[in-house]
This record gives structure tokens, sequence and C-alpha cells, in this order.
């Protein structure tokens, strides 16, 4: 039986998470640094000490060793208070920590954990190519084996914090005569390596969250920035994926939450026809649908963390987390825009910000028409 009612120790984490959102990014810091395509790396050293960043590592490397539980209830938070924040918490917790304890080897947990969770260092997952997205196991990069380790060849592109990170957490094709996922392994590949080069990419949103195109080029690293086994990549990114997509998918709920808010605060305060426009049906409706769809989200994300807390598969569950989180913000941002409307459509509002940013998460951290097969797969079919 899932208990939804928060420990103390768990309320005591989120007064933290909103103490320190009040003071480090409040909404007028949020729209300066959104207006600016001001990345929050800066953030990263006190959320380390005030131990965000280690909520789920083991205390030996300096973590909180809390459950996912309590994970998904601060991504949230962070969601509701300012999105930015949540992604770089997801980044460091995500493609960074669980991909040292999932398939990182001991020398690896020890030289980089302790790192991550103090704000030092930040991994990005360097997956997408030009010729790669949702079909991760079409990876072209070529890493080939040296005498003192690898030499990477290749274009990554859409990789996001690129810039920020300390390292990349490269997909690379290792044995090109294997089959299509049996070829694949993960290297960890420090951004000042000679022959990297990074190319900004301008986008539509998300604009504290700067992508990348990456070119490769005779680029050397040593026999052990391997993580995990050679030629078993594809299986070690597949034991990360229910943590990247529980991340994205919580902080979709407190965002999509964000945006109810926004929107009910408008309508009781925006008089048309002599009377607040929440007083017409019309509207109340619109709004009740828009809470409706982030409370089934809340719920699957709950659902979720409480599957990984225990250990347990889910798959399924990652999926359809990520599915009804990115959808339900979609739809809520989509129907404040439309009731807070010219209100809603300004350069700096908030409202737009989340409706503009929002557009990505239904196809990135793995496309939701692909988490739908992954869905009808695991019901069987």
């Amino acid at each position: 039986m899932i208990d939804f009612q928060p420990t103390d120790d768990q309320l005591a984490i989120l007064e933290t998470v909103d103490r320190f959102m009040a003071r480090r990014l409040p909404p007028e810091e949020q729209r300066r640094r959104d207006l600016g395509h001001v990345p929050p790396y800066d953030l990263l050293p006190e959320m380390g000490e005030l131990g965000l960043l280690g909520l789920p590592f083991p205390e030996s490397y300096g973590g909180l060793a809390q459950d996912w539980q309590t994970v998904a209830l601060v991504q949230e938070r962070m969601g509701l208070r300012g999105r930015m924040a949540a992604s770089i918490l997801n980044r460091v917790l995500g493609f960074g920590g669980m991909s040292l304890i999932e398939y990182g080897s001991d020398a690896q947990r020890q030289a980089f954990l302790p790192g991550l969770i103090e704000g030092r260092l930040l991994f990005a997952l360097a997956l997408s190519e030009p010729d790669v997205g949702s079909d991760a196991a079409g990876v072209k990069l070529r890493a080939e084996r040296t005498p003192s380790g690898w030499r990477i060849n290749g274009r990554k592109t859409w990789i996001s914090d690129a810039e920020g990170a300390s390292h990349l957490v490269t997909i690379a094709r290792t044995d090109p005569d294997a089959s299509r996922h049996a070829g694949i392994s993960v290297l960890l590949v420090p951004t000042d390596a000679p022959g990297l080069t990074l190319t900004p990419i301008a986008k539509l949103g998300n604009n504290c969250m700067p992508s990348f195109e990456i070119l490769y080029e005779n680029v050397e690293v040593p026999e052990d920035a391997l993580m995990g086994a050679e030629g078993q990549g594809f299986a070690a990114m597949a034991t990360t994926l229910k943590y990247g997509r529980g991340g994205l998918a919580a902080s979709c709920v407190g965002a999509a939450q964000r945006a109810v808010d926004i929107a009910v605060e408008h309508a009781r305060e925006r008089v048309q026809f002599g009377r607040p426009i929440g007083a017409f049906q019309a509207v109340q409706h619109r709004l009740a649908d828009m809470q409706m769809r982030v409370d089934q989200a809340r719920f699957c994300c709950w659902h979720l963390a409480w599957l990984i807390a225990r250990g347990k598969p889910c798959g399924r569950e990652a999926s359809q987390a990520k599915i009804v989180a990115s959808e339900a913000l979609q739809y809520a941002a989509h129907h404040g825009m439309q009731i807070l409307a010219s209100a809603g459509y300004a350069e700096e509002s908030e409202m737009a910000r989340l409706w503009r940013d929002a557009r990505l998460f239904s196809f990135g951290e793995g496309a939701n028409e692909i988490q739908r097969t992954l869905v009808a797969k695991g019901m069987g079919l």
C-alpha cells in the first residue's frame, strides 16, 4: 500500500527546497535567467551543501541515503518552484550519479560520486546523433581501441548542458560488426579533452538548459573511461531509464501544478462582465480538467517512485509516468494560456515560459510514441 503522507524527514527536506528556491530562484530571477539564457550551474555547490544532490546516494560517498519517493517529492517541488533547478537536479541524479551506481566501477564511484554530490562535477548524457534520436541502437559514433585506451570519432547533437558539464557520458559503437544492440559501450569523456568541439544550438525554449552539437575528432580517453562491460552499453543504459524518466515526469507534474495555480489566481482576479472570470462555468470546467490531469500524473509518478524504492520492475510504469506527466504539463500550459489570454502571451509571462518549455517533454527523454509502444509491450502485446 502506498503511503501518500510525507514523513517528518521528507517535510523537512521540502522546507529546505522551498527556502532555497525562494532565496536563489524567486520569480524575477527566473525571468532574468530565462530572458538572458543563463543556466543554473552556479547553484550546484549550494544544492550540494543542502544535501539535495546526494539524496539517493549511500552515506559512504557523502549522500543522504533517502529512498526514491523522497527524490520524487523533491523533483516535483522544484518543478513547482522553478523547473530550471529541477532540470539540473535530474541531470545529477539520473545521468550522473545513478549511472555510476548502476554500472560504474568501484574506482569510478570513488572518483566521481563525491564530486557530483558536492556540486563540483556535472555529467551530461551524449546519446543523440544527427541520424539517431528515438532509435538509440542506431548509434554511429565510433570508439576504437588504442594501446592506452580508446579513440573516439563522430558527432552527437542536442546534448543538453554539455557546456556546464565536467564529463560526457558518451554512448559509442565499439564493435561495428556486432548486432545493433550488442556493439555499444559507454565511455566517460572529460569535456576539456582535446578534439572535442561544442557548437550551441538555437532553440525555442528551455533557455536555461542549453543544447549543443558535439564533434569528436580523435578524442583519446584511457581504458578506465569505459563504464560497465564493453559491448553492454545499451543494456547498461536501460538500467537507468527509470530514473531519468521518473525525474522528468515528477518535475513536469510540479510545473503543471504551477500552470494551474497561475490560471486559478488569474481567474479569481480578472473581472469581465462585472464578475471574476472564475465564476463562469466554462472557465471553471477548464480549470477542473487541468487539475484532474495534474493529479492523475502525480499518482503515476508516486506509483513509479514507490516501485523504484522497493527495487521492483517498473519499465512500463516509467514510460507511463513520462507520457502522462509531460502531456499533463502541455495540457495545463495550453489551457492556462487560453485563460490568461493576452496576459499570458507577453514575453515575460511565466505561463508563456511554461507553454513553450513544455513542448520539449513529449519527445525529449524518449518520444511519447515510443513510450506508448513500450507500455504496450509491458502489457504483453
